[in-house]
């Protein structure tokens, strides 16, 4: 078994390293000069690739990703393609939509996935797990976990998406189960819309409550984890010098009626010195090899991870969202905003327009004159929704997305007035991915997902999944040709490629789909 890792910066470098003292690192693919002179030194009997499109860089079975997020999906997309297995870094992707489309890809190839949640493999984390599997303090009651710093200070994520997908892949591994309630709140001090601060709190079944505190706007470092249970606490604190793990033999019991204080000794609990990064690689091993079942990190897992923070940034963007806070946004004087919706900077919202409670409209967004927005609604940024749209309950909008005029959503298959059905539960999501249009008048039949940069035609209807760069008309819609991400009709040749020169990106046609090729692949740093 040899392992392929795809970038060397920072962290890509510890990849190499566990992997080389493991005996399993096979090769590194890296298009940085100055990376690619550091792996030379260091390894130099390692087969080193500027691209994965280098001859031999796909000769591997297995594949770690440790490059930046924002390219996680194409990257282990391409693998999953090729039929190998992966284990991407954290965030998996940078949408559960994304990491789902990977789940199903590698489960359709018989291929493991897996996300890099580290501390799933940390000793003591591992042994907190022990000890509440073995119910040595009682039933599960209360956690809560401190990430707070003093920097780095982000400007493209949040500090929740910075620090608490650690956090709430522990609270997963520790409880496992799905929260059924997800509150957030904090604070943007240092850039507008940004969170420096936050405090989450996760409502798990059997009463069990999780809070996760992260910042950093803090005057010391802190990493804390707290573990109460009825009969006992365990705490660990990794940024402490000697990252004790202990049981407290304290709690509160109830003695005729009264609740009466236990407050028992302490006791430092011994766990293994291993290497986290190590463990972690040597599970991934052992799931491809069949020798374990149960993968710990799996796809499915951090899929899960992002739906849980997906709905806290929501709740923590729906709490900030009050009217006098929505700077640099027009909303036209007979239009209707609820006070819970989010409306990202630069949207326009025009004549006779009702945005409703909790909808999520991205920046930059113009939506024309009679347009409703429902409940819960989630709008990319830069979307054109023109006149007389209702986007209804159970519709997401990915970014670009274009809505002409009196296009119409459904969300339920069968209506039935006599028999109301106006909950989500009964809800058929329609995802509207990257820049696709919709002409004036077609219908989207609920249920369908419609591809990047797909055109539907005037009056379409459409009744199943469109892919990415087709052009569908018809009733029921069909696929009658391909567009580029700029707008041309792509005229395949022999060798069923085409170059768009507006979009200045190949385009090909494979089984009846399109991908669009950017060059080289980088792996950034």
């Amino acid at each position: 078994m040899k392992i392929c890792v795809v970038g060397a910066g920072r962290w890509g470098r510890n990849h190499i390293k566990a992997l080389h003292e493991m005996g399993l690192l096979g090769g590194v693919v890296e298009s940085f000069p100055a990376a690619q002179d550091i792996i030379r030194s260091l390894y130099p009997n390692t087969p080193l690739f500027s691209t994965l499109e280098e001859s031999g860089a796909l000769d591997f079975p297995a594949y770690t990703i440790a490059v930046p997020a924002e390219v996680h999906y194409k990257v282990a997309k391409s693998l999953l393609e090729n039929g190998k297995h992966v284990l991407v870094e954290k965030p998996i992707t940078l949408n559960s939509d994304d990491a789902k489309d990977l789940v199903r890809l590698a489960s359709s190839k018989n291929l493991i996935l897996m996300t890099g949640h580290l501390l799933l493999f940390h000793p003591a984390i591992r042994q907190i797990k022990t000890f509440i599997e073995n119910g040595e303090i009682g039933k599960l009651q209360y956690i809560y976990s401190n990430r707070l710093n003093l920097g780095t200070v982000r400007k493209e994520e949040n500090s929740l998406w910075s620090f608490a997908p650690h956090d709430i892949s522990i609270f997963q591994y520790f409880v496992g189960q799905k929260p059924t309630q997800v509150r957030s709140t904090g604070g943007a001090f240092l850039q507008p819309h940004i969170h420096d601060t936050t405090i989450t709190t996760l409502q798990y079944p059997s009463n069990i409550v999780g809070h996760i505190f992260v910042s950093w706007l803090h005057p010391f470092k802190e990493h804390r984890l707290v573990v109460i249970g009825s009969k006992g606490m365990l705490s660990f604190e990794d940024s402490s010098e000697d990252k004790a793990l202990l049981l407290y033999k304290k709690g509160i019991d109830w003695v005729e009626g009264e609740p009466i204080k236990r407050d028992g000794p302490s006791e430092r609990i011994s766990y293994p010195n291993s290497a986290p990064l190590t463990t972690e690689m040597q599970h991934f091993v052992d799931c491809i090899l069949g020798k374990e079942t149960n993968n710990l990190i799996s796809g499915e897992q951090g899929a899960e991870v992002l739906e849980i923070l997906e709905t806290a940034e929501h709740d923590l963007h729906r709490r900030s969202a009050e009217p006098s806070k929505r700077e640099g946004v027009f909303v036209h004087e007979t239009a209707f905003v609820d006070p819970a919706a989010v409306i990202g900077e630069g949207t326009k919202i025009w004549n006779f327009s009702n945005i409703q409670k909790n909808a999520d409209i991205g920046k930059k967004c113009i939506l024309g004159q009679n347009v409703n927005i429902g409940t819960n609604v989630k709008i990319g940024h830069s979307c054109k929704i023109q006149n007389n749209v209702s986007v209804y309950e159970g519709v997401e909008l990915g970014d670009y997305v274009f809505c002409g005029p009196s296009m119409v959503f459904t969300n339920i298959m069968i209506p039935r007035s006599k028999y109301p059905q106006a909950s989500s539960k009964f809800y058929l999501k329609t995802t509207v991915k990257e820049g696709a249009s919709i002409g004036a008048n077609a219908t989207i039949v609920c249920g369908t997902t419609l591809g990047r940069f797909c055109l539907i035609g005037a009056g379409t209807v459409v009744t199943k999944d469109v892919p990415d760069f087709a052009i569908v008309v018809g009733n029921p819609g069909k696929v009658i040709g391909w567009i580029s991400e700029a707008g041309t009709h792509l005229k395949f040749d022999a060798t069923d490629r085409f170059f768009c020169e507006k979009s200045q990106k190949y385009y090909v046609l494979s089984q009846n789909h399109v991908q669009e090729i950017e060059g080289v692949l980088t792996c950034k740093h």
